[in-house]
């Protein structure tokens, strides 16, 4: 099974750079985004997860309410993309679920950072995907993190895919900036060594990214906008090509728990 995943969220990253981007900006070009994203998956009839920022829900309703619709799953990013406090575990979860009447019970936090395991568990997640087990200088150091899915308390660990060898991670850069062959080749690999592939990506990079003014380093825009709707829609429509099957997070878990 592919577990293709997005962070739908304020794009905020610009500030990070001390680039300068206006909050309706940050909205407007994540919906964007995730129009052009329903719009492939729709094509392919590809199933996703959703893990959406409280601030990026309550700004997009139409949006929410139409990937629901499509048949994908929504889950948490939290309440905010770049302010956290332990309290939006369970606000934001309980928050998305009221806005949209859905069972919310994934989590991922922005950029992938460290959580209390019991607190996830506390504020009523049943899956939590928010480790990269791999080794980035300055970002992430799980080495010794299990690559593949493991049980934590109550809550199921949903590691973000890596290769079988030395850990290569297959996340949104990786996408970017390998050639799309050698992407392909260390996704089927994994694949074939685990039995699923759990990739993320974010609405903006199928938008326009690629302003002065956000002060993004090259290796964030490479292949963005236009020219990653279709390395996207290429790489999609190479997995139908393997018959790889297309499911969301709930979905996946409960195929393995059963």
């Amino acid at each position: 099974m592919v577990l293709l995943s997005f962070d739908i969220e304020e794009f905020d990253m610009p500030l990070e750079y001390k680039g300068e981007i206006p909050f309706e900006k940050q909205i407007s070009i994540s919906q964007t985004g995730l129009e052009r994203i329903l719009d492939i998956l729709k094509k392919h009839k590809a199933k996703a997860t959703f893990f959406s920022t409280v601030i990026f829900a309550e700004n997009s309703k139409p949006l929410i309410e139409r990937l629901l619709s499509e048949g994908h799953e929504l889950a948490s990013h939290t309440w905010f993309h770049s302010e956290f406090e332990e309290k939006h575990l369970k606000e934001s979860r309980e928050r998305l679920a009221q806005l949209f009447s859905t069972k919310v019970t994934g989590l991922r936090m922005p950029r992938m950072m460290p959580v209390d395991e019991k607190a996830v568990e506390n504020a009523g997640y049943s899956y939590n995907s928010s480790i990269n087990p791999t080794f980035l200088p300055g970002r992430y150091n799980n080495l010794k993190v299990s690559r593949t899915y493991f049980k934590e308390g109550n809550v199921t660990q949903i590691p973000a895919s890596v290769s079988p060898n030395f850990r290569i991670p297959l996340f949104w850069l990786s996408f970017h900036n390998f050639p799309l062959s050698f992407y392909k080749k260390l996704a089927s690999d994994t694949l074939k060594n685990d039995n699923y592939l759990n990739i993320y990506f974010h609405p903006w990079e199928f938008a326009e990214i690629k302003d002065e003014a956000f002060k993004l380093p090259g290796f964030t825009v490479k292949n963005s906008g236009k020219d990653m709707v279709e390395r996207f829609d290429e790489f999609i429509s190479w997995l139908k090509s393997k018959n790889y099957s297309f499911g969301t997070f709930q979905e996946f878990q409960k195929q393995i728990e059963s």
